[in-house]
């Protein structure tokens, strides 16, 4: 069957750099291509029409040509643009985090509708959400579920006891948690608190229910954070750049309140 040379798609930019005197070059996560890197050319001159459609973070339908080395962008026509996202540190940094991660779990020209709507979905959350860190652990469970990392976080990932609530302990290395007699099985796994693997088991079933909660106890959620983080990290074998601005917020908020 004969591939089309031209092809319509929606798509959320993830990362853009320029390229040349005029061009950018874009990556973007689309619903039926998944993750396709395309140039588009011209965008940077001042009387382009495409520029404001090709911004990132943007939910854009486009118009794509197919190249020998990149695809060539040659219509756009913004769909959502998450404008609430561009006045505001916080959520530049966690949908900076949100794009990187999709670019590093997200596989090029293999469809993954699930994740792309997760993509889309996320992004509407940390447009108007007050609570982004819970926005962001709900998204990184559900990223690796849908990439095939999903956590094991009910049944001891060595003996498949269910876990009960006790010193059990998590494994990056093994991807889930493991009950007290086998713990050993790993040696660098790390100890989760009761509230703690309470919390990822209702992210990863009903985060709907838990982003509607307030007041959760802010020790509980750094654990959460610190243990994913590890489970990301080793899974992705690279630390994700939106992470060292993320933490420096944090420090420079920590540093005002005192």
């Amino acid at each position: 069957m004969r591939v089309p040379r031209v092809y319509r798609t929606e798509a959320v930019v993830l990362k853009a750099f320029d390229y040349g005197e005029a061009d950018r070059i874009l990556t973007l996560y689309t619903p039926q291509h998944g993750k396709v890197r395309a140039i588009a050319k011209g965008v940077r001159r001042i009387k382009s029409r495409k520029a404001g459609h090709l911004e990132i973070f943007t939910r854009t339908a486009l118009l794509i040509a197919r190249g020998r080395q990149l695809d060539v962008v040659t219509q756009a026509d913004t769909l959502e643009p998450f404008r609430p996202v561009r006045d505001d540190l916080w959520r530049i940094a966690a949908c900076t985090y949100v794009a990187e991660l999709v670019d590093g779990f997200g596989m090029e020209n293999l469809t993954n509708y699930p994740l792309y709507a997760l993509t889309v979905q996320t992004l509407r959350r940390l447009a108007e959400s007050s609570s982004l860190d819970l926005t962001l652990r709900a998204f990184e469970l559900q990223l690796l579920g849908l990439t095939g990392y999903r956590p094991q976080l009910h049944r001891c990932l060595q003996c498949n006891d269910v876990i009960v609530p006790a010193q059990n302990r998590f494994s990056s290395k093994m991807g889930g948690v493991l009950c007290p007699s086998c713990g050993i099985s790993d040696v660098g796994a790390r100890a989760i608190g009761i509230p703690a693997l309470k919390l990822l088991r209702n992210l990863q079933t009903n985060e709907s229910a838990v982003l509607a909660v307030n007041g959760l106890d802010e020790t509980v959620e750094r654990e959460v954070e610190s243990l994913l983080r590890d489970y990301i990290l080793y899974r992705l074998e690279n630390r994700p750049r939106s992470l060292a601005f993320i933490d420096r917020l944090r420090a420079e908020a920590a540093g005002a309140r005192v």
